[in-house]
């Protein structure tokens, strides 16, 4: 059976409401396309083995980030967005961030698979404007059409102060699908960050990626996600050195993965989980936490229960859609009266439907 749920996806880029583009030559736009390309110019950023009490990485997408804020750039100014600590054990965090839900453009959005091919007819990232490019992050070629750069851009749709999209290989064009090369560039962006509040998330297709383009959120908020307080038991330790746990008494069913010889080892160990999850047609959420040294990876099923219609209407009613940020305990509210009325009991409930059941969950994990 075909599943599909009627989907209202949370605009990243200014041009992501306007498709068209002039065959041929130029849109007129500056954006990514090859006929535009031509010339664009950017900062360039590069790994420096230098302490700091702020690095680098963290003032230039700071710095640019604010830029783009004061050109405009946003579609809503975030710094007035409502955010509190929910009370309780856990410390949810709650933000009433009604912009997220104003003038979004409707599709339909397939559910029922993880992997699905690039589409250059629907909104990609290289149809963003220049403008809204920040640096080329871990630059080893020039800017232009006949290479793929990986490229930091704002987000236009910001959830917190410094929200910005990682786009590895942009030119590539590639799916929304984890592959090793790409994960480990993600985990080298949190390290070069070196700020704890600083962290990056992926969703799946299915997990609520809005964008079939290859990307990595991030953003800084600071203080600690729920997720990063939750206890954990070990299941193993791989020959390189990673150790695999189990989430406890979190809402949410999922795996950390920590430690191992080299950064390469666990992003490798994290790449080969992720790649069998979509071999296997689950869909799941990664979050990069303490500065890419602990990874959770989050499979979930809840775009999945809305579709079989499994999901009660007053959760349906609040429009939240827990992608990484949500099941990490960074709850996005759209609506005044849900963050009003926010509580612990409440989060747990949304949170504890994104999570796969222990039989499910232990069938992954065998």
């Amino acid at each position: 059976m075909l599943l599909k749920i009627k989907r209202v996806p949370t605009v990243v880029s200014s041009y992501q409401k306007d498709e068209t583009a002039e065959e041929g030559g130029g849109c007129g736009r500056n954006c990514l396309n090859k006929f535009c390309i031509s010339g664009a110019k950017l900062p360039l950023y590069t790994c420096k083995n230098v302490e700091s009490p702020v690095t680098f990485l963290e003032s230039l997408v700071l710095g640019e980030w604010e830029d783009r804020f004061q050109r405009g750039l946003f579609r809503y100014d975030v710094t007035a967005c409502e955010t509190k600590v929910i009370q309780g054990k856990y410390g949810f965090i709650a933000q009433l961030n009604e912009g997220r839900h104003l003038k979004k453009r409707p599709t339909e959005f397939r559910v029922d698979k993880v992997i699905q091919p690039f589409d250059g007819n629907k909104f990609n990232f290289t149809k963003v404007g220049q403008e809204e490019l920040l640096f080329h992050f871990f630059p080893d070629m020039p800017l232009d059409a006949d290479n793929s750069p990986s490229l930091v851009a704002i987000n236009v749709s910001p959830i917190e102060y410094g929200h910005v999209l990682l786009i590895p290989r942009i030119l590539d064009c590639l799916p929304q699908r984890i592959d090793h090369k790409s994960l480990l560039l993600a985990i080298q962006m949190a390290s070069e960050a070196a700020n704890p509040y600083f962290r990056l998330g992926y969703n799946s297709l299915g997990a609520f990626a809005t964008i079939n383009h290859l990307h990595f959120q991030a953003y800084y908020l600071a203080m600690p996600f729920p997720i990063e307080k939750a206890s954990s038991s070990k299941i193993t330790t791989a020959n390189n050195g990673v150790k695999i746990s189990k989430l406890l008494n979190y809402p949410v069913r999922g795996l950390l993965f920590e430690g191992g010889n080299s950064m390469k080892d666990l992003s490798d160990t994290v790449s080969t989980a992720s790649v069998c999850l979509q071999e296997n047609n689950v869909p799941f959420n990664i979050l990069i936490s303490d500065s890419g040294k602990q990874i959770f990876l989050l499979p979930q099923c809840y775009a999945e229960k809305q579709a079989l219609g499994e999901v009660s209407s007053k959760l349906l009613e609040t429009q939240v859609n827990p992608a990484v940020w949500e099941m990490s305990g960074h709850m996005v509210l759209k609506r005044k009266e849900d963050y009003e009325g926010a509580s612990e009991e409440k989060a747990w409930s949304l949170l504890a439907q994104v999570s796969l059941s222990e039989e499910r969950f232990k069938k992954l994990t065998l």
